[in-house]
């Protein structure tokens, strides 16, 4: 089975226009991502897909990149569109996989790359994604960080911004969390033919409340199998996230 890494990569940004050629300490944040991306083995290539040309120039004089259109409700279309761009010759079969890598996660750890990869060999799996246990209220009770609750077999049965799963017994003193409180890390593994799926659903009832995309995936009747990992993800969502880890370099 191969695998391919794609980057989505956008110029345009409400909270942090330009991100991705942001610099952390001397180097790009798409340039970090891409790197630690080429770190993974299980990778058989790496490619940075954009809808902006100073992304694309900066990327092309180190890496690969492929330009798409700027019509993509999601980076997940985004990534299909580059994989066809990619994938003109038939290198890869619709059973091979895709991993969507965060364009905005500069340290994005590569054995996540991998744990993802792993879990896409087994066939029955068609879209796989990654949980970290949390460990504060304020991560918890926070609408930026996405929450899932999943079954015993690791399957998805719903993501939020609100705090789930809920805490009935309001007795609870407030620095309590349950055992099972889960945030959603944004790496998804898909199956290419899982992938050309769901790029052609309409947006769903739950997708429109939440804005996540996932939901409607699941609405459709697709499993979204779910492994917990213990490396921490550090998103840059705005210039503030950037100012906040100039101390890890």
């Amino acid at each position: 089975m191969q695998f391919i890494g794609i980057i989505p990569a956008r110029f345009a940004s409400s909270r942090f226009p330009g991100k991705p050629l942001a610099k952390i300490g001397g180097k790009t944040m798409i340039r970090r991502v891409y790197e630690q991306a080429l770190k993974c083995d299980l990778l058989n290539e790496v490619v940075v897909a954009t809808d902006d040309d100073r992304i694309y120039e900066h990327v092309h004089s180190f890496g690969r990149v492929v330009m798409t259109s700027t019509l993509h409700r999601s980076g997940t279309d985004r990534c299909l569109e580059a994989f066809n761009i990619i994938n003109k010759q038939n290198a890869y079969s619709d059973e091979d996989g895709l991993i969507n890598i965060q364009g905005d996660e500069p340290f994005v750890d590569p054995g996540q790359i991998a744990q993802l990869a792993g879990m896409l060999q087994d066939p029955t799996k068609k879209i796989v994604s990654l949980v970290k246990k949390i460990s504060s209220p304020e991560a918890f009770n926070n609408p930026n960080v996405v929450k899932v609750v999943r079954s015993l077999n690791g399957k998805a049965l719903y993501f939020s911004r609100t705090a789930i799963p809920y805490l009935r017994n309001d007795a609870m003193p407030a620095e309590h969390l349950p055992d099972h409180a889960y945030k959603h890390i944004g790496l998804y593994g898909f199956r290419i033919s899982t992938l050309k799926k769901i790029a052609a659903m309409k947006a769903g009832a739950l997708e429109r409340t939440e804005s996540l995309e996932q939901l409607r995936w699941m609405e459709n009747g697709i499993d979204i199998y779910l492994s917990e990992t213990f490396s921490e993800s550090i998103a840059i969502d705005t210039p503030e996230d950037l100012k906040k880890i100039t101390g890890i370099l």
